[in-house]
């Protein structure tokens, strides 16, 4: 089976529902995930916005997440797993909430040989760097979202 990752809330390509963004309840989405290696030993998302005016946008990074989990709940960490900070400098997840106009939102799940250790709360650029010569495969889902105000948070 191939590793991917989906979301019963929305396809890929399509808009997040604002329930998971600043303009709603502003929780994480219920993921799906298929097909993790039999070689994985833990598992790491990133959730990441390219689209945000002063660059590459954090919104959730979380790591050492038990390779059998088959799925994370919408407005939950997985088990045992550890979250650090989004670019906001807070940790866990935050929701889109982009300036007028479209972005895309990217969830990436990375299968890992290894368990990442690393300290708590840390940021998508330690986890990136923990993760080199460990990955053994990676899936993608991407949403978008549009706001029509003019007051992002």
């Amino acid at each position: 089976m191939e590793f991917k990752l989906t979301s019963p809330a929305f396809n890929h390509g399509s808009q997040i529902p604002s329930k998971y963004t600043c303009d709603g309840e502003n929780i994480n989405p219920h993921l799906v995930i298929h097909g993790v290696p039999e070689r994985a030993k833990s598992l790491a998302l990133l959730m990441e916005d390219p689209d945000a005016p002063a660059g590459l946008w954090v919104h959730w990074v979380v790591w050492d997440i038990l390779p059998e989990t088959k799925e994370i709940g919408e407005h939950t960490a997985p088990n045992g797993a550890w979250e650090g900070f989004n670019s906001g400098g807070e940790q866990g997840y935050v929701g889109p909430c982009p300036p007028p106009g479209t972005h895309r939102y990217f969830f990436r799940l990375f299968a890992l040989d290894s368990r990442l250790k690393l300290p708590e709360a840390s940021t998508k650029e330690a986890l990136e760097a923990a993760m080199v010569g460990h990955i053994l495969a990676t899936a993608e889902l991407m949403g978008t979202y549009a706001r029509t105000n003019e007051a992002p948070l």
